[in-house]
Formats: C-alpha cells, structure tokens, sequence
C-alpha cells in the first residue's frame, strides 16, 4: 500500500513538472494580468470615448423590456419592468475583441511566421540531404558500371548505367 502511494506521489511531482503545466500556469497568470489591462482600457478610454458622443459610458446603456423600469436610486437595481443592460454586454464584446486582437497580432501570428519558416528550412535540409544520398547513389552507379565494363562484359546487365549512352 505504501508503494502505492509512493508512485501517486512520484507519478504527481513528474505532472507538476513537466514543462507544459508550468507553461499553462505562467500563460493563466500573464493572461490574467493581461486581461485587466484590457478592461482598464475599456473602461478607461473607450467608455468615455462613447461617453463624449452620446449621454453616458457603454455601462450605463440599457433598454426597458418590459413596462416602466424603475431604478432604486440608493442600490441602482431595477425596482419595477425587465432591463436589458446591452451597454455593458457591448463592453465586454469590446473587451473580448481587443484582446483578441492583441492576442492574434502579437503572439499567434509572429509564432505562426517563425513556425512557417523553420519548417521551410528544415524542408530545405532534408532536400538538400535527399539531394546528396540521390548523387551518391549515381556515383555508386557509374562506379559499378565502371568496374563491370573493365571486367571485360557485362554482369547482368548491359555494361551502361541506365541514361547514359556508348560515348565513355
């Protein structure tokens, strides 16, 4: 029972530190910070920016569903009818598409750049390699037609490399 739990334990050290679980840690926590950085931006520069053009921030934006609504002015809740609040569904929208933004121009696409040419490159070497094991078997190929025809005749084949005509 006592191997058991050594292995348990062993089996969880190795899953904690392993690099892709210290990777998405380090990834939550930036994203997080990150993701206040957005908000306070919204909330900061674009709320406003709205603001300076209509009557208020996205945040205050709402529509009455349903009858007169009617605000508590001490709590700011909706005594009386259904408010939709569309103005702070559009600010999170706002929110999500910048990130998204800054996510896609500054991380995905760089990577997705230097992904593509490392693959051009190592597809370069291994046609360069193929290129070479190609021209060493053409060598290894006149070499042997080489030693066949000065054997004085063929050895079961023509005494030419396939290609090639009488002129050697």
């Amino acid at each position: 029972m006592s191997e058991k739990k050594v292995s348990l334990l062993e089996g969880f050290k190795a899953f904690l530190t392993r690099g892709n679980v210290i990777d998405l840690a380090v990834a939550v926590v930036i994203g997080a910070a990150f993701t206040q950085v957005v908000n306070s931006i919204v909330k900061g520069v674009i709320n406003p920016l709205v603001g300076a053009f209509g009557t208020k921030d996205l945040e205050g934006y709402s529509s009455c569903l349903k009858g007169p609504c009617v605000t508590d002015p001490k709590t700011g809740e909706a005594t009386e009818g259904i408010r939709i609040l569309w103005g702070s569904v559009l600010s999170a929208t706002l929110s999500f598409l910048i990130t998204a933004a800054v996510v896609y121009f500054l991380m995905v696409l760089p990577m997705a750049k230097y992904l593509a040419k490392r693959a051009a490159m190592q597809a370069a070497k291994e046609g360069v390699q193929e290129t070479l094991e190609v021209s060493e078997l053409e060598v290894l190929k006149e070499i042997r037609d080489a030693l066949v025809s000065q054997r004085g005749g063929p050895a079961g084949g023509t005494g030419e490399s396939p290609g090639r005509g009488h002129d050697q």
